[in-house]
């Protein structure tokens, strides 16, 4: 029989539990041959589910039907979760409460260690720097899903126009979000404190500013189909050129999708709604004038530079016009990259220094029994459904090491590659299977950790409170949970 294996996974998001699962699921408790196992995952939020809970726009509830996956998951006596617990060299600002636990308690009391921490930082755009006029988009999602780093409401009673910088699927929600009226977001997961905001909203155009052209448009059909759709809002016609593709261009299906949505153009007749929007094509962000007065009315001005498409290399290049964008707020939302404070963190990379599901040693060699997995390892591009493919490619990674002639291990086929190994040892190699590092223990007893089954208890509460309202479910922020827990507490 193979040895006992103890596996710390730091991140709660997805890929953590799509990893967990398979593992978990391909080495079966009561079966003789899988070894003694143990998968203890540690996350800084609070609640579990990572991006599910505090990513995914309310009006799409059924994204989040994975978590029903991850819930039975949680149910296996070799799984717990350790929630409001932030792993790394130095303590968690953005979250103040979240407890502290060095890295090195991890590799002194596992054998086997998984970052799935994800891309949890913005990505900004070197011309227009943050200010009151201009916010990353995570601000936004983070403040409409009550992320525990709490993140000040944005003032939308002061704001006529909005303008998004980058045309993904993330700006195309936040753009819903402002343009519904709240009384048809009041059904889906949205906090009461949201739509008292989204109530007072003066919002009437939102901009959504692209630097290539509707082709390579980073958007779903489905994301656009919701814009058109919407019930009180109408697009600004695009002009027709734009929407000619170049001749001898073979499309794939989701671009002559998207070309037929565009010159079909939206449900509403423009200028028949109370509030508008627009895409602009080959244009980027090139400076952002403050207004000169404090007045709520004045208004930045956007320097937009102009593109074309390079037919060489498809990238933007400036043609030399520029044109000004009045406009309330700016809000860029042009990706995520890791924490540059992640242990293995690349620079050149912004993810995980990572190959094939292993973390890698700066000369490039794996590092024994250490993994990444999901957006640390691969960058913040993908859907649930390639997170989960990758996560259980890794799982088979980690099959291979700890049990390398189970039938396991052809089952999660194909195998990994060979890779080189780094002669350190970081783990321990003969860990207590059940023994926590003494920070948790700690933790723990002083109510500062959530357990998944503490989850469920905040979780069911939630959902009730939400029916009482005629939603899906009403949230909790730290101190309420942490109250709520507090008295039916009785495991140690």
């Amino acid at each position: 029989m193979p040895p006992p294996v103890k596996l710390a996974i730091i991140g709660g998001g997805p890929s953590a539990f799509y990893v967990a699962s398979r593992l978990l699921s391909l080495l079966p408790l009561k079966d003789p041959m899988s070894p003694p196992l143990r998968v203890h995952m540690y996350d800084r939020l609070w609640a579990p589910h990572g991006l599910v809970r505090y990513g995914v726009a309310p009006d799409h509830p059924e994204v989040k039907n994975c978590t029903n996956k991850f819930d039975a998951t949680a149910t296996d006596p070799r799984f717990r979760f350790f929630g409001n617990v932030n792993v790394g060299s130095t303590p968690l600002h953005s979250i103040p409460h979240a407890l502290h636990l060095p890295l090195t308690s991890i590799l002194d009391n596992y054998s086997h260690l998984l970052f799935a921490t994800g891309c949890t930082m913005p990505t900004l755009h070197p011309a227009i720097p943050p200010s009151v006029y201009c916010i990353p988009a995570l601000s936004l999602v983070h403040w409409y899903t009550q992320h525990p780093s709490q993140p000040p409401p944005p003032a939308l009673d002061k704001i006529t126009h909005l303008t998004l910088i980058g045309q993904g699927n993330v700006s195309l929600d936040i753009a819903r979000i402002l343009l519904t009226s709240p009384s048809v977001l009041r059904q889906y997961d949205v906090p009461e404190h949201v739509l008292e905001v989204l109530s007072r909203s003066t919002v009437k155009h939102v901009s959504i500013v692209g630097r290539r052209g509707p082709l390579e448009a980073a958007f779903t059909t489905k994301e656009l189909r919701e814009m058109i759709n919407l019930p009180e809002a109408s697009m600004v016609p695009i002009e027709p050129t734009l929407l000619t593709p170049p001749s001898g261009v073979a499309l794939t299906r989701q671009q002559r999708r998207t070309l037929e949505l565009l010159q079909k153009g939206s449900k509403n007749r423009p200028g028949s709604t109370p509030k508008s929007w627009s895409l602009h094509f080959y244009r980027s962000p090139a400076s952002l004038t403050l207004p000169s007065s404090a007045s709520a009315l004045d208004m930045a001005n956007l320097t937009l530079s102009h593109t074309r498409l390079d037919p060489a290399t498809h990238r933007a290049v400036p043609t030399g016009e520029t044109s000004t964008l009045p406009t309330s707020l700016v809000v860029t939302s042009l990706g995520f990259h890791a924490d540059p404070e992640t242990t293995f963190f690349d620079p050149t990379l912004r993810h995980l220094r990572s190959s094939a599901g292993r973390i890698t040693s700066s000369d490039g060699l794996a590092l024994k029994n250490i993994y990444a997995s999901g957006w640390a390892a691969n960058g913040a591009k993908g859907v649930l459904a390639s997170t989960m493919i990758d996560a259980y490619a890794v799982a088979g990674t980690i099959l291979s090491d700890i049990a390398p002639s189970s039938e396991a291990v052809t089952a999660s086929a194909p195998p990994p590659p060979e890779m080189e190994m780094a002669p350190d040892e970081l783990l321990n190699c003969r860990p207590d299977l059940d023994a926590l590092p003494s920070e948790i223990v700690h933790g723990i007893k002083d109510g500062m950790v959530i357990q998944y089954d503490d989850w469920k208890v905040i979780d069911a509460e939630e959902v009730r409170r939400g029916g009482a309202l005629g939603k899906e479910r009403e949230r909790m922020g730290w101190d309420e949970a942490l109250s709520f827990i507090a008295l039916p507490r009785t495991r140690p």
